[in-house]
C-alpha cells in the first residue's frame, strides 16, 4: 500500500494542506481500488459517502441526457479528486464516473474527510477553490456551446486533449476516445463529428488511423478554435 504523504494526488489536490499526521491518519481509513478500463467508479444519483483520488489513469465525467445519451461533461486525470462537491453539498452525485483506461483510486470516507473541514482551514479553502475552478470552467463550457461552432468547439477540445493528457511516442493523442465519446464531449452528432474529422484530415490539420488521432498543424487548429 502506497503511503499517503508520498502520494502524487496529495501534490496537486485540496489534500496538500494537510499535515504529516493527517496524512497518516487518512493512510489509515482509506481503501484502495483498480479499476478496469470500462468499469464505473460511481453513477449519477448514488450516494458515494466520501472523495475518490485518482493516483493513476483517466476517467470521464458523464450526465444522461434526456434523449437517454451520455454527454461527457470533462475528463479527470491522475492527481484530482472526485466527489467534493456532493460532499458538501450533501447530495447524491449528479454525475457519472467512468474508467477511459486502467485505474487506481483510493476512497476516504466522508467521515474522515469532514474531520479536516472541522480541524484545517486550508484544506476547506483548497476545496472551495477547486469547486470554484470548476463552475468557472463549466461557465466557460455553456458559452463556447452556445456561441462557437462545432466546427471550433472540435478543434478546441482537440487541443485540450493534446495539451492536457499528451501524446504517445508516435505523437497520437495519448487519450484515445471513440468518435461517439468525442462528439459528446462538443455536443453534437456523432455523424457530424466523423465528417469534421474528415474534413481536418483532408486540409492535412490532423491524421486519423483507427482511433488514433495526430495533430499535424497546431497553429492552424488554433486559428480554428478562436
Amino acid at each position: 500500500m502506497s503511503k499517503c504523504e508520498q502520494c502524487i494526488v496529495r501534490e496537486f489536490s485540496s489534500l496538500k494542506a494537510l499535515s504529516k499526521d493527517e496524512l497518516l491518519k487518512l493512510a489509515d481509513c482509506k481503501t484502495s481500488h483498480t479499476i478496469k478500463k470500462g468499469e464505473v467508479i460511481f453513477g449519477e444519483g448514488e450516494n458515494v459517502n466520501g472523495i475518490f483520488c485518482i493516483k493513476k489513469g483517466v476517467c470521464k465525467l458523464t450526465k444522461l441526457s434526456p434523449n437517454g445519451k451520455d454527454q461527457i461533461i470533462k475528463l479527470v486525470t491522475k492527481g484530482e479528486l472526485l466527489g467534493q462537491r456532493s460532499l458538501i453539498s450533501e447530495e447524491p452525485v449528479n454525475l457519472s464516473a467512468v474508467a477511459l483506461e486502467d485505474m487506481e483510486v483510493c476512497f476516504i470516507p466522508k467521515t474522515e474527510v469532514m474531520g479536516f473541514f472541522d480541524k484545517n482551514n486550508q484544506f476547506s479553502m483548497n476545496v472551495m477553490k477547486t469547486i470554484c475552478g470548476d463552475l468557472k470552467e463549466a461557465d466557460g463550457h455553456m458559452v463556447d456551446m452556445a456561441q462557437k461552432s462545432v466546427k471550433e468547439r472540435l478543434a478546441e477540445t482537440l487541443l485540450h486533449l493534446h495539451d492536457t493528457f499528451g501524446v504517445n511516442g508516435d505523437n497520437s493523442l495519448k487519450i484515445q476516445l471513440s468518435r461517439d465519446e468525442l462528439a459528446s464531449m462538443i455536443g453534437t452528432a456523432t455523424e457530424s463529428c466523423i465528417r469534421l474529422l474528415s474534413d481536418f484530415k483532408k486540409l492535412g490539420i490532423i491524421e486519423l488511423v483507427g482511433k488514433k488521432i495526430t495533430l499535424k498543424d497546431i497553429n492552424k487548429l488554433k486559428r480554428i478554435a478562436e
